[in-house]
């Protein structure tokens, strides 16, 4: 092969290279579930962007986004799509793993008073416990509920969500000593 050949194998090899990083920050930087208002009813919405899409748009040059889920769907599949103004606005803020990783920053579990620290997303996550002394793990919680859940609920760390919930499916397996409770924190719910 010619030196020309080559060089303009390498340029477009180069060129190919930088699309598909284009394209794969856009896709990793869209993806996941997010909470909106939506700017119909004023109210939470969960929302998932069309990463994918979003992905081959950018390496096109220009990123367009696009809902692909939407909690207020099937019925308002129709709308106008106005809400992706906020995700264009705050891409990260408004993902349900941001808004959680904030909720727990700097806490101490209601239970035994242990620091939450970094949360681990893939394993022992921290759960919460509602006003009435019921451990909810995050599956449990639809991302549009997130923050009405998070204003009223409280930080649990995740060994005392497996304590808790050992506790309210086997209660006739437990056996209550006196208890040691770290300095500030309380049991949570009653005897």
């Amino acid at each position: 092969m010619s030196l020309v050949t080559l060089l303009a194998i390498g340029v477009v090899a180069l060129i190919a290279v930088v699309l598909v990083m284009r394209a794969a920050s856009t896709y990793r930087r869209l993806r996941g579930k997010r909470v909106i208002t939506c700017p119909e009813t004023k109210k939470p919405a969960a929302v998932e962007v069309d990463a994918a899409h979003a992905a081959i748009t950018a390496a096109a040059g220009q990123t367009e986004l696009r809902l692909s889920t939407c909690t207020r769907w099937p019925e308002r599949e129709s709308c106008g799509q106005e809400c992706l103004k906020q995700i264009e606005a705050a891409p990260v803020e408004c993902l349900a793993r941001t808004m959680l990783t904030r909720f727990y920053d700097g806490k101490s579990c209601i239970v035994c008073g242990k620091h939450l620290g970094e949360i681990h997303w893939h394993d022992n996550k921290p759960g919460l416990v509602t006003p009435d002394y019921k451990v909810v793990e995050w599956s449990d919680v639809s991302p549009e509920r997130l923050p009405d859940v998070l204003s009223t609920h409280s930080p649990v760390c995740w060994d005392c969500v497996i304590a808790l919930t050992f506790r309210t499916q086997h209660p006739e397996m437990v056996v209550d000593r006196s208890a040691r409770v770290a300095p500030g924190a309380s049991l949570v719910g009653p005897r």
